[in-house]
């Protein structure tokens, strides 16, 4: 090759790797193209060599050329693709959502102490059971030893539902004990079984009433269960619950389906013995808890339980008194304001 066009060619490659805009790129091009470059004045000069000078020169000519022009469009598309990927970046917008995460929740309070208290009575051997919460009469009051003329059995305190046959009064239930009529018509002695769920009165909402509410009633029939055998139970309830320092009394009470009847106190596991001014026990040393007692033989007959064969005893406790004894709330609606204020501080 033409020893001129052999320099430009040689050097080509660096200038044009040095071009960092299009501007640039057409000056360098016109360099070695344009109408003043090398190749430029070459092709003017070759009708004055001879004749047979000028083919070699031509097709040297043509070879340049060709080899400029693939060099400079090289260069040209690799800068084009580099300002497009610039104003692609710099022109971007995410279109995207920002990624936030939900907060984990929890099992609520209620829910935590109805496990708590079941685990505590499965561990003894009972049986966790479920129920309907709309019932009929028969099993709300009738088979419980409740009389027609029962206060409990007004429409001021209990939810009687307006469809079916008026014969049956279907309600909403109570209290979980119509499960001890139904379990006791589809087991033979001995049971041992204890119901959580929810329970239904025509209460006002206030701070220690609320009409939709959640117990756990608990039965155990068998030969000779006795009543001391209810004050056991019930005992190592109160201390699984509360702590092993727990004291139990009994008081003397009155419920249609049980004979006797007591009402069970733990003694106050914050002041531990009536401490005046006992934000929990308010110094009284005790804290009232459940209902409970010796089945009544009344019920046994309901059941087509023998009552001179069998005995049993059953109680009954409101889950959320359990808590808010236990953790020292003061408002049972908190249970259901749904303040997550609340509710964290019970993971």
């Amino acid at each position: 090759m033409n020893p001129q066009l052999a320099e430009v060619v040689e050097a080509a490659p660096g200038k044009l790797a040095a071009v960092q805009s299009l501007e640039e790129l057409d000056r360098v091009e016109a360099e070695l193209l344009g109408r003043r470059s090398v190749l430029a004045q070459l092709q003017k000069a070759i009708g004055s060599l001879p004749p047979e000078e000028r083919p070699a020169l031509g097709r040297d000519l043509q070879q340049a050329r060709a080899t400029l022009v693939e060099l400079v469009e090289t260069r040209r598309r690799a800068l084009e693709r580099e300002i497009a990927d610039r104003v692609a970046t710099a022109d971007r917008v995410d279109v995207t959502l920002d990624a936030f995460r939900l907060p984990l929740g929890s099992r609520h309070l209620i829910y935590q102490t109805i496990e708590e208290v079941c685990e505590i009575f499965v561990s003894l051997g009972y049986v966790v059971a479920e129920g309907p919460e709309a019932e009929i009469a028969w099993y709300n009051f009738d088979a419980l030893n409740t009389p027609p003329t029962h206060p409990a059995r007004a429409e001021t305190d209990t939810l009687y539902i307006d469809f079916g046959d008026p014969a049956t009064e279907p309600l909403l239930r109570t209290h979980t004990s119509p499960m001890q009529i139904r379990w006791m018509e589809a087991h033979r002695p001995p049971v041992a079984v204890v119901v959580p769920g929810k329970v239904y009165r025509a209460d006002t909402i206030d701070a220690s009433h609320l009409p939709v509410f959640h117990q756990v009633e608990g039965l155990m029939v068998g030969e000779d269960v006795r009543f001391s055998d209810l004050k056991g139970t019930l005992a190592h309830f109160a201390r699984s619950f509360f702590g092993p320092q727990t004291q139990v009394r009994f008081r003397p009470s009155f419920f249609p389906f049980t004979e006797p009847s007591a009402e069970l106190d733990v003694s106050c596991f914050a002041c531990r013995g009536g401490e005046p001014g006992c934000r929990v026990c308010g110094g009284e040393g005790w804290l009232e808890l459940l209902g409970c007692g010796m089945v009544d033989p009344n019920v046994f007959d309901a059941v087509g339980y023998d009552p001179k064969s069998v005995t049993g005893f059953a109680f009954g406790m409101g889950v959320e008194r359990l808590a808010m004894v236990r953790h020292s709330i003061d408002d049972i609606r908190l249970f259901v304001d749904n303040d997550l204020r609340f509710l964290r501080q019970f993971p």
